[in-house]
């Protein structure tokens, strides 16, 4: 059905009603995102079994091939992930997450079509290498691109592709985990941040319908093998508040380490598309001792769960996973950090769980108890949703009994994070590169725009020899009132302002005695051109100032241009109408 046939249907008198509007779409949006993940899934498994000859259990596959096979595979996708992700769509680098959100928040949910397929070969390559991300994220993002693309073509408003963008990402991870509650708090949650009717409608039907086409073809089963669980005692629960602390820790710890090899990789001078490369190789180098941190690490998780890994073998995995995650996100490879969040949470509940059973035995549950909890505990802690966390571990549990140690640690551990670290794993991506979503529209699209693109270059300038008789010709023929003040080698000296020559510009005794640079105020506010309209507003109106010199970076005294209050607020309405036209 081409956008012709759809648009008319939307407009039949039946399709009249906003809800029922919303609710085929929504439909439409979970069939298509809920195949995008079988499809996904598939690929993975194909690059799996060209990688390792197999698309079975990845630990078992690694383990079997020679050392050498380990340390090049990694290498040869990230060669490839590459160069396909700097060139066709580079929102595809990286966890994914944070991009969908940085949609929904600048742009009313609109997200380029390409990133569909970008991101899905982009993963599914890193992933099936070896890469050790998972593939939540980069299903999150599909599932998004495929929301947006729908509102794109029948050309929806703003809050309808947004919504449709959240249906998206409510249908990705809910056919990950066969859990269609966890993807739809998960998309109100994290990313719209709304949970009014008009919107959470729309997002359960997409969840359901999506979780219905993984059980189709994957079945209905839990997406690990997890143990039976019981309370044994209440004096149980103080302890998994002691592991909702740990976990906040373990994840401060993952969210500055993966920010910090990102920063490490950037300074690296050989081209961009090619750090993946060097990513995986370093990854390769990890997995010749340690081939549990490969991939999504699925398999790694299902043995803490049943507590076949020792303590000081669980506590090793924690920091080698931390580790391999950081290297290959931070060298350009494509995948989510929730699997690896989850790979983090169990070991650490399962180091947790071994060290209480061994001074607390008759009190306490089994080590893959605590590695349950653990896992949504650490989520919780990476994406500050603990609404999300404790849904997920629960319906992949099925077991009442279980949510009161998730609420207990996912809480705790989601507070404590957000005290040691204000950021998300998500938000942090989206602050380092100026967007703060929680900020309102106009400050994010003012951190959007470079001086550069609102500055006049034709610049009025001044000498700062120029005498006082000479510049009360000259200001009463100019546009302006204020004045960058140069000097003989037309480097910056000073500006000079209305407040500056008042007094004395009338003074017809003083026109041949009084030059411009005793006049001009010499301690100058300036901008670069790649500073934002947000920092040039700041500076702007800190002292009322009238113009702001632009200067470039390298020669903070070689006048580019000058901005002025009006160039920013012309620059911002020109961006937002352009924003509310191409979002429709």
């Amino acid at each position: 059905m081409d956008r012709a046939h759809l648009k008319s249907l939307i407009r039949s008198p039946f399709f009249g009603n906003e809800n029922v509007v919303m609710a085929v779409l929504a439909t439409i949006v979970g069939l298509a995102a809920g195949y995008g993940a079988i499809g996904f899934r598939w690929l993975i498994e194909f690059f799996q079994g060209v990688s390792y000859g197999d698309k079975g259990d990845l630990l078992e596959l690694a383990l079997s091939i020679p050392w050498y096979q380990r340390l090049w595979i990694p290498a040869l996708g990230g060669l490839v992930v590459g160069p396909l992700v700097y060139f066709f769509a580079r929102e595809a680098k990286g966890h994914g997450v944070p991009e969908v959100m940085e949609a929904v928040a600048l742009r009313r949910g609109i997200i380029r079509k390409r990133v569909v397929i970008v991101k899905t070969l982009a993963s599914a390559l890193t992933i099936g290498t070896g890469g050790s991300v998972g593939r939540e994220g980069p299903i999150v993002q599909i599932g998004s691109a495929i929301g947006s693309t729908f509102g794109q073509m029948l050309r929806l408003s703003g809050e309808r592709t947004k919504t449709l963008v959240g249906c998206g990402a409510a249908a990705g991870i809910a056919a990950t985990f066969n859990a269609p509650i966890a993807g739809t708090m998960f998309a109100l949650e994290i990313i719209l941040g709304d949970f009014g009717l008009a919107t959470f409608s729309p997002i359960v039907i997409s969840s359901v319908v999506s979780t219905a086409v993984s059980r189709h073809y994957l079945g209905n089963y839990p997406a690990f093998q997890v143990p039976s669980y019981q309370l044994l005692s209440a004096w149980e629960l103080p302890l998994y508040v002691l592991l909702g602390l740990f976990c906040a820790v373990i994840a401060v710890v993952f969210t500055k380490t993966v920010y910090g090899f990102e920063d490490f990789f950037s300074k690296i001078r050989i081209p961009e598309y090619l750090k993946a490369t060097l990513g995986g190789l370093v990854l390769g180098m990890i997995a010749i001792w340690f081939p549990h941190v490969l991939g999504v690490g699925y398999p790694a998780i299902d043995l803490a769960l049943m507590g076949k890994l020792s303590w000081w073998f669980l506590f090793l995995l924690i920091l080698v996973k931390i580790l391999a995650t950081s290297i290959t996100l931070g060298g350009g490879g494509s995948g989510g950090i929730f699997a690896p969040s989850l790979f983090l949470g169990a070991m650490a509940g399962g180091f947790f769980g071994i060290v209480v059973n061994e001074y607390l035995p008759g009190v306490t549950a089994s080590p893959g108890a605590y590695s349950i909890v653990g896992m949504a505990a650490l989520v919780s802690g990476t994406t500050h949703g603990p609404l999300g966390a404790i849904l997920i571990l629960f319906e992949m549990t099925g077991n009442y009994r279980i949510i009161l140690p998730l609420m207990i640690a996912c809480i705790i551990s989601s507070v404590l994070s957000g005290q040691l670290l204000k950021e998300s794993i998500y938000t942090m991506k989206l602050i380092r590169r100026g967007v703060d979503i929680r900020a309102g529209k106009e400050v994010n699209v003012l951190k959007s725009i470079p001086v550069k693109e609102a500055m006049k270059n034709d610049v009025e300038t001044v000498p700062e020899t120029m005498s006082l008789g000479r510049l009360a010709e000259k200001i009463a023929t100019s546009k302006y009132n204020s004045f960058p003040v140069l000097n003989a080698g037309g480097k910056l000296v000073g500006v000079l302002s209305y407040l500056d020559y008042h007094d004395v510009l009338f003074d017809p005794e003083l026109h041949n005695l009084v030059v411009a640079g005793e006049l001009a105020t010499r301690v100058v506010v300036t901008v670069s051109e790649e500073d934002s309209l947000f920092t040039a507003l700041g500076r702007i109106t800190s002292k009322d100032f009238s113009i702001l010199p632009v200067v470039g970076r390298d020669d903070p005294l070689l006048i580019r241009g000058v901005v002025t209050r009006r160039d920013i607020m012309s620059a911002y309405n020109s961006a937002v109408t352009k924003k509310d036209v191409l979002s429709g």
